[in-house]
């Protein structure tokens, strides 16, 4: 091959090749994006309200312990349970309503307060007050539940601009999940059946357990991700990912709790209920199933929470809610 030639040659594979890298480079990145959702900047709105960390142990305690078990064949817990969560929510000011359905021929009852405006669309706040078995369930779910009541606290306080509604589930766990006897599966249908227009629903779903260790299913997560699980995580679909953003703008404040997202369609919780309905909705959560021992285990206990971060949770979802106008 003539030398000219062989250059020119050489450098069209050159050029070939850097295309190829660069391409994979891309589709990498575009990857990630998907994934991670990046995030600069947080929002414009700020609040002085701050999370109470005594507040959020004292109801962790009356559910995990006072009230507990708060299984489904438990009803009389249950029944306590809702009726705590609904004295607090009157006392924040919330216009509470019960929403009262039968499973497997008991009666079990959602606890919904709304806070701001009568009118405007909806922003829903819901966790499950049910837990797996016989036992204390203080991550799953008394975490969210005190997130729930302590969200109240601070709402009946602070200036909203849109309507939000904060609802206390029944029967999430087994033998009712992934049925339409599911509490928020109840609560969500009945949304839809009255026309009601929401701009999003947030699930609070295990809040309260942080470690130095984080596991991942894979290698990709794992690189991807932090090593330790120090971090709460915004979980949700693509079509939610306006939602996730908003949300994670929450937290990025000097001080906020590290915030993580997945774009990806886990259906592990309440939230799966709103996306049936044809709502978007996310999940914000621990990730227990990838960091806590203690995981629909006996030792699940109010000791084994961080109430600290907890309060972090908190705040970083309220003031989401005050810069509703954003989502």
């Amino acid at each position: 091959m003539p030398n000219p030639l062989k250059k020119r040659v050489l450098k069209i594979l050159a050029i070939g090749l850097l295309t190829l890298v660069l391409g994979i480079g891309a589709l990498i990145g575009s990857a990630v994006g998907y994934l991670k959702l990046p995030t600069l900047g947080g929002l414009p709105v700020t609040t002085t309200l701050t999370a109470d960390p005594n507040r959020l142990q004292m109801h962790v305690l009356r559910l995990a312990q006072d009230y507990s078990p708060r299984d489904y064949l438990h009803v009389e817990n249950l029944d306590r349970s809702a009726e705590y969560i609904k004295e607090l929510f009157l006392q924040a000011g919330g216009r509470v309503v019960e929403q009262v359905y039968v499973a497997r021929e008991r009666k079990y009852r959602n606890v919904i307060a709304t806070f701001g405006p009568e009118a405007g669309a909806l922003i829903v706040v819901g966790a499950h007050y049910d837990a797996y078995r016989e036992w204390p369930g203080a991550d799953d779910n008394a975490s969210g539940v005190a997130g729930l009541l302590e969200l109240a606290r601070l709402l009946g306080l602070a200036h909203l601009d849109h309507p939000v509604q904060l609802a206390a589930f029944s029967t999430e766990e087994p033998p009712f999940y992934d049925t339409d006897r599911m509490g928020s599966a109840v609560h969500a249908q009945s949304l839809r059946a009255r026309g009601i227009e929401i701009k999003g629903m947030i699930c609070l779903e295990m809040i309260g357990y942080y470690s130095d260790v984080q596991h991942y299913p894979d290698e990709i997560l794992k690189w991807l991700y932090p090593e330790k699980g120090n971090f709460i995580a915004v979980i949700g679909r693509w079509e939610d990912r306006k939602l996730i953003r908003w949300l994670k703008r929450g937290f990025k404040r000097e001080g906020g709790l590290p915030v993580q997202s997945v774009t990806m369609p886990i259906e592990n919780s309440d939230h799966l209920n709103y996306w049936r309905q044809g709502y978007r909705a996310v999940m914000v959560t621990d990730t227990a199933w990838a960091r806590n021992p203690n995981y629909h285990t006996a030792r699940d206990r109010p000791e084994t929470l961080d109430y600290q971060r907890m309060a972090g949770v908190v705040e970083g979802v309220l003031l989401a809610l005050v810069n509703a106008g954003r989502l």
